[in-house]
């Protein structure tokens, strides 16, 4: 048997290593080929490009990676036509991975999507081309799949991965003791995101902001979890030209940052589902590029964009987009998230019911939602 799957960023690949074990677990002669990174490839995938080259964010910033997006995805489509694998799986990336699985539908192959497209979210009109490349889609969150129900479509409910590994209960107490934090000792986590791009974006604004409480608060401490040596580079450059500032990073370690931290200042996207499972009050921040920005206004169909806000219904975690993305504006809010404890206990007792709801063992329900596609092809 031989699986195709493809990745495009660190999120895609922590699911696409743990779908890729469960599936081995049941098919221990399978072979998986594709786009993956070190997640998938410690989990048997044999990557024919570097998950790197597809991890572009925002609409006016893909034009510039275009061509070579499009020459992988050619690659990509002709190796697969002329020898099929039994399935092929894209895992998130629904851009480039929405356009390869039509192509490979039509000639015959069963197609998954893991991680819906944010249809929900933006651009309903993109549903039709989602029917016409895929067979079941493996919803992480439940709103999802009954957005799916509701339209006729296969989906499944398979939870997070996350929400899994992570326990219920946090060790918090812990999680300060091994990265050196007294007991009175205020810790922010700052996450600026896990792409390049989007860190030159939001890592001086949150910098700002670390300025601006540690003049405040003297003692503060601020870490900032990088999420790869890339990111680890372009965080030290930065800090190299703010030595006095308390901020301190580190390689990975993301988790017992935010395990650790009385709140953090998030990028929109994982990290916000991080410091919710986590149990960590938070603050979310982006920018993208303004024309990006102006086209997603037009489309964008939902309340909130941090998806502990859009599972809970309400803002748990304040947002700061774009114009409001300034630490002036942010440095008082979080601020202000300090000074509650009471409100920091409200908002983590949220993220733990949240939690519960997630934890569904998602990699091997993922596996069997493919294998049932499988038998029944």
């Amino acid at each position: 048997m031989r699986i195709g799957l493809v990745a495009g960023e660190p999120s895609g690949d922590y699911l696409g290593g743990g779908l890729v074990r469960a599936l081995a677990a049941r098919y221990p002669q399978a072979r998986f080929e594709g786009i993956g990174g070190p997640h998938m490839e410690a989990a048997g995938l044999v990557s024919r490009h570097p998950m790197a080259a597809l991890s572009v964010m925002g609409l006016v910033e893909v034009l510039r990676h275009l061509p070579r997006l499009l020459r992988i995805r050619a690659e990509l489509r002709r190796y697969w036509l002329a020898n099929p694998p039994d399935v092929f799986i894209g895992v998130d990336a629904p851009d480039f991975n929405l356009g390869l699985a039509r192509r490979l539908r039509a000639g015959g192959v069963p197609t998954v999507q893991y991680v819906s497209p944010t249809v929900w979210a933006w651009r309903e009109g993109r549903l039709r081309g989602i029917r016409n490349a895929i067979d079941r889609v493996l919803c992480i969150y439940p709103f999802e799949h009954d957005f799916y129900a509701a339209r006729g479509m296969d989906s499944v409910f398979v939870g997070h991965p996350l929400a899994d590994e992570i326990p219920l209960s946090v060790e918090h107490a812990a999680a300060r003791a091994e990265l050196d934090i007294g007991p009175d000792q205020t810790l922010v986590a700052l996450l600026p995101g896990s792409r390049p791009g989007e860190v030159q974006r939001l890592l001086p604004v949150f910098l700002e902001v670390a300025a601006r409480l540690a003049a405040e608060r003297p003692g503060a401490r601020f870490v900032v979890p990088a999420a790869t040596p890339a990111i680890e580079a372009i965080v030290s450059a930065e800090l190299a030209r703010s030595p006095a500032l308390p901020v301190t990073v580190t390689e990975g370690r993301a988790r017992q940052v935010l395990a650790a931290a009385d709140a953090g200042l998030v990028a929109s996207g994982t990290a916000t589902l991080e410091a919710m499972l986590l149990g960590c009050p938070a603050l979310m921040a982006y920018r993208v590029n303004a024309l990006t920005a102006a086209v997603a206004r037009r489309s964008i169909r939902i309340p909130f964009f941090a998806m502990p806000n859009l599972m809970a219904g309400e803002m748990l975690m304040p947002e700061f987009v774009q114009e409001q993305a300034r630490a002036d504006v942010i440095a008082p809010a979080l601020a202000g998230l300090l000074d509650k404890p009471g409100e920091r206990e409200r908002i983590a007792g949220r993220f733990h019911s949240l939690h519960k709801g997630l934890r569904r063992g998602a990699s091997e329900q993922a596996a069997a939602a493919v294998a049932e596609l499988l038998e029944h092809d």
